[in-house]
């Protein structure tokens, strides 16, 4: 089978690849052509994710596509845009029918649940990775960045925390649980989804925001440090699932989500008289700390002591 014929097959007819709003031209010519209007900003994010580093070199193709997918729109929402479309840049060591079938079966899903139209891509023979880049548009200067958090303001996230990096031993044959608990935690790793609506909410009320993929600690730094100000996170206060709790206590739960990564929920900061209006409209959305003077992130007990640090955040190339 040919490139072109691999993307007319099993691409190009998906349906996430019709025509959609905000798309004036889409797979077929050199560029794809996005519409946004007047007094609208594009946001535009690139994902690489490679076999062996970001997913097992041997996965269920369709979990892999909705993945893929989730993955990269969770930066849509952390920066409060409305999704319009994707690109996939796809290297195959083998062009597989089932293979392609199935993973073109688990992105469309993934694009039609998160509004995205796919506009164009590449396809290469090699080790197994997946480029996607995705774009959406917000009204100019409604932007959600990191450098507007302020003394004061609350610190929170989106839901809870820990699944994703509790599910990997699940993921990689290293621990087996009850049916019922696996199947959360494993929905919570192969399929995240985005919290577009959270972060669109979040428009002119939130300070700062981000989505957490790398963990918490390590995320919020990035707040922290762009920011210029000291997040103050209470470990008691972090919302932990029942399903994660079954599977490995308090204490590993809470170290899961803490540094664990694989979240895609947002972390952002808060002016207090905002949150009652915010949790009425997502209320699973909780408080976890505060933002104050200083510098870099702090970890509390329930006493408000501080506590040391654990080493948190994946980084491709720390030795």
């Amino acid at each position: 089978m040919g490139e072109f014929e691999l993307i007319r097959r099993y691409f190009a007819a998906a349906s996430c690849a019709r025509a959609a709003a905000g798309v004036a031209l889409g797979i077929g010519d050199d560029c794809a052509l996005l519409q946004v209007d007047a007094g609208e900003q594009l946001a535009v994010s690139t994902d690489t994710l490679v076999a062996g580093v970001h997913f097992p070199d041997c996965c269920d193709p369709f979990l892999l596509g909705q993945r893929a997918l989730g993955v990269s729109a969770s930066d849509l929402a952390a920066m409060g845009a409305a999704p319009l479309a994707f690109t996939l840049a796809l290297t195959l060591p083998n062009a597989e029918p089932a293979w392609l079938e199935d993973f073109a079966r688990g992105l469309d899903q993934m694009a039609q649940a998160c509004g995205l139209a796919l506009v164009g891509g590449d396809t290469t023979r090699g080790p197994l990775s997946l480029t996607l880049s995705v774009f959406g548009r917000l009204p100019a200067g409604q932007a959600l960045t990191r450098s507007g958090a302020r003394p004061g303001d609350l610190l929170c996230v989106g839901g809870t925390l820990g699944d994703g990096a509790g599910a990997l031993p699940l993921v990689l044959g290293q621990t087996q649980a009850a049916a019922a608990v696996a199947e959360l935690l494993l929905a919570r790793y192969w399929a995240p989804q985005p919290q577009l609506a959270l972060g669109q909410l979040l428009r002119g009320k939130a300070s700062a925001a981000l989505d957490i993929s790398d963990g918490l600690l390590a995320d919020c730094g990035h707040i922290a440090r762009a920011s210029g100000v000291a997040l103050l996170i209470e470990r008691e206060r972090l919302p932990l699932s029942p399903a994660l709790l079954a599977l490995c206590g308090r204490e590993a739960a809470l170290a899961h989500a803490l540094g664990g990564g694989d979240d895609y929920r947002l972390a952002f900061t808060l002016p207090a008289e905002q949150l009652a209006a915010v949790q009425v409209a997502w209320p699973e959305v909780a408080v976890i700390g505060r933002v104050a003077a200083g510098e870099a992130v702090q970890l509390l007990d329930a006493d408000g002591q501080p506590l040391a640090l654990p080493e948190t955040g994946y980084q491709h190339f720390r030795p």
